[in-house]
């Protein structure tokens, strides 16, 4: 088995992740944490809600489409699930970091 060009993993990489000019913060916006997790957590809050519009429109009869409701259950359960994970994650990091000496 012959590797041919190691070149062929950069092509696997995102445009939006290149490498190139990572030093260069002059082109990308900068987004606080703070801004980030606010969205994050918006977009939660959203799939939860259409969620519980699609399940309210079932239980009317405005809707049939059991496949539908039950997708975005599940996504507005893995995303809470997710998002609950990350929140986990970061009072670990605040606690060891509270637990660091000086």
């Amino acid at each position: 088995m012959a590797v041919d060009k190691i070149g062929e993993v950069q092509r696997l990489i995102p445009d939006n992740l290149s490498l190139k000019g990572i030093n260069d913060n002059k082109n990308t916006p900068e987004v606080s944490f703070g801004d980030y997790l606010k969205s994050a957590l918006t977009k939660v809050s959203d799939l939860e809600d259409q969620a519980k519009n699609l399940q309210e429109d079932f239980a009317l009869g405005k809707t049939d489409n059991i496949p539908e409701v039950l997708i975005a259950g599940e996504k507005a359960s893995v995303a809470l699930q997710f998002t609950m994970q990350i929140r986990n994650k970061i009072l670990d990091a605040y606690s060891e970091i509270m637990r660091m000496q000086i």
